[in-house]
């Protein structure tokens, strides 16, 4: 309990097949219940068998949920054009606050409902993906979401995150993660090793780099795919009853100059998850990385911090009672 490090004794099980199957059921288990709560809570059902893709955290733009929301709507848009695309089954779940001052935030909380909305009433993709917001994130809501994740969303743009804990949290938990070179992440790959994470777009002197250049534009132009994504927004086709509902995101990403730069992430993200894709596929092999990351978080614990400090910054040694 004061020693997480002693995780690493799980590595030994990692060809162990009895014990990953062990380890499976566990997550089905934790997944059940997650789908249940949400039933609960908002009446929609949840297949446990798909791919619980999560991102929950503060609503804030350099988070990029919005990254998110455009790649769900490229996907929509390919099954729409061809229905037999093979695509793992997804479950989206969502969880955030944001200020209520803050109305580019609101309205992409907004933009993630009605796009939910929107292929909930598609039949041709409902069964295959679903969105689920689930409201009043806390902690309580966090105990349930985060050990029923298969993969952890941690996408902010590179050299905007100091050091996040929610995403130590899905590690620790088994999630794999989905990310950048950003914050946290930076050091879970160090400890879990490059083939147990999915790191995808640019790093921090790259962004620094190309900033001064960057044109959302140029990329909206010579990218069909993009260019759809951000047209079906423009375009009302996730808010009929209200036109320009979701005009300022637009404008955010084409008109403002996209600061956070999802546009010129979004190409590397969409390959990183098509790698997510056909890795799920092989339930023995994710869960055996499923129990890499378990394994090997054992450096973010909090008495490892403690101690750190200690010996490092305040020179001081335990006292041990008599």
């Amino acid at each position: 309990m004061t020693n997480l490090d002693e995780l690493r004794k799980l590595e030994a099980f990692a060809d162990d097949e009895e014990f990953l199957k062990a380890l499976r059921e566990v997550k089905t288990a934790n997944k059940a219940r997650l789908a249940a709560y949400i039933k609960r809570t908002l009446d929609i059902d949840v297949d446990i068998d798909s791919l619980f893709d999560v991102q929950v955290k503060r609503l804030h733009e350099y988070k990029r949920q919005l990254l998110l929301v455009l790649y769900i709507i490229i996907i929509y848009q390919r099954m729409l054009k061809n229905p037999m695309m093979e695509y793992q089954s997804r479950t989206f779940i969502f969880a955030a606050k944001a200020a209520p001052v803050y109305a580019m935030a609101k309205n992409i909380i907004r933009l993630i409902h009605a796009v939910a909305q929107k292929i909930a009433e598609t039949p041709q993709v409902c069964d295959r993906l679903k969105i689920v917001f689930l409201p009043d994130y806390c902690v309580s809501l966090a105990e349930v979401i985060i050990p029923a994740a298969d993969l952890s969303e941690q996408i902010s743009l590179a050299g905007m995150e100091a050091s996040g804990t929610g995403c130590r949290k899905l590690m620790l938990n088994g999630a794999l993660t989905i990310g950048t070179l950003d914050g946290a992440n930076v050091e879970m790959a160090q400890e879990v090793g490059d083939d147990n994470i999915f790191i995808f777009g640019m790093t921090a002197k790259e962004v620094e780099e190309r900033r001064s250049s960057y044109s959302p534009w140029d990329i909206y132009h010579t990218d069909q795919e993009i260019r759809n994504a951000i047209d079906a927004i423009r375009n009302n086709t996730f808010c009929p009853q209200e036109p320009s509902a979701f005009q300022s995101i637009v404008q955010s990403l084409l008109d403002f100059g996209d600061h956070y730069m999802l546009l010129a992430d979004l190409k590397s993200y969409m390959a990183t998850q098509d790698r997510v894709n056909a890795l799920y596929k092989d339930e023995m092999e994710w869960t055996r990385k499923s129990l890499l990351n378990i394994a090997r978080s054992g450096k973010f614990s909090s008495d490892r911090t403690i101690r750190e400090y200690a010996d490092q910054i305040w020179k001081i040694s335990p006292i041990i009672p008599e």
